[in-house]
């Protein structure tokens, strides 16, 4: 039977993440006539089981003096369309050579990563690098706001010159409340689950090498989300912003 070959590819291909809802939605789209409940049953005999998220280490720093932007965006993460809001945010990355610092810019309406960087210091050179990816990448007209902590580095001058630069309007989180950047939170938990989690790499290259395949060859292109009725952030564009692509 080809059906059980077939959620083994998907729950290996997830790195164990997915669970039997997107499971389903994976095999509909493959044209197998499974729902949510045999696919729990299936992956149940099969013996798959759907790792759970861990939250991230805060990596804010945001006592300093720097100028601080109010939260305009208000957790309305729901965008109907592409460059009207990105998000923004810093993790890391353990490695035998240290550790290795991501920075990722992602756009709220398709859930899908713009820009990223990764350097051995965490520093605003860093998140400049994501969002001028993003901006080359996307060539944001007018009406877009950028949303991000309230850390030094986002806050820094150099970077607000850069987001000035671009008539980019800026929103930050209030102090410490991690829910008013959920979704770029969403975002690292699903890297960790399903790629990074318990791994110290050998080197800063291996882990570049690691996190651009997760986030150009599975996420963006292939990761089912909810929020997009299970499609994945390239898919949903596609779909609903053709003349965008």
């Amino acid at each position: 039977m080809r059906l059980p070959i077939e959620i083994k590819a998907l729950h290996n291909q997830s790195k164990k993440s997915y669970g039997s809802r997107r499971i389903s939605k994976a095999l509909k789209a493959q044209g197998y006539n499974v729902g949510r409940y045999k696919a729990r049953s299936l992956m149940k005999e099969m013996g798959l089981e759907c790792k759970q998220r861990r939250r991230f280490t805060v990596t804010t720093q945001s006592n300093h003096s720097l100028p601080i932007a109010e939260n305009k965006l208000n957790r309305a993460f729901k965008v109907d369309q592409p460059n009207r809001v990105w998000v923004a945010d810093i993790t890391y990355l353990r490695t035998h050579e240290g550790w290795l610092y991501l920075a990722v810019v992602l756009d709220l309406f398709s859930r899908r990563v713009v820009g990223w960087a990764l350097a051995e210091t965490m520093q605003e050179r860093l998140i400049k690098k994501a969002l001028s990816m993003a901006i080359t990448e996307r060539c944001p007209g007018a009406g877009l706001m950028h949303h991000s902590d309230r850390g030094s580095q986002y806050a820094s001058l150099s970077y607000q010159n850069l987001l000035s630069e671009h008539q980019i309007t800026v929103s930050m989180s209030r102090k410490g409340n991690c829910w008013d950047n959920a979704v770029m939170e969403r975002f690292f938990g699903s890297l960790k689950a399903e790629r990074t989690e318990n791994k110290i790499y050998l080197s800063h290259q291996h882990a570049i090498t690691d996190v651009v395949d997760y986030i150009e060859n599975f996420y963006n292109p292939k990761r089912l989300h909810s929020t997009l009725n299970y499609l994945s952030p390239i898919q949903f564009e596609k779909i609903n912003c053709p003349l965008f692509n």
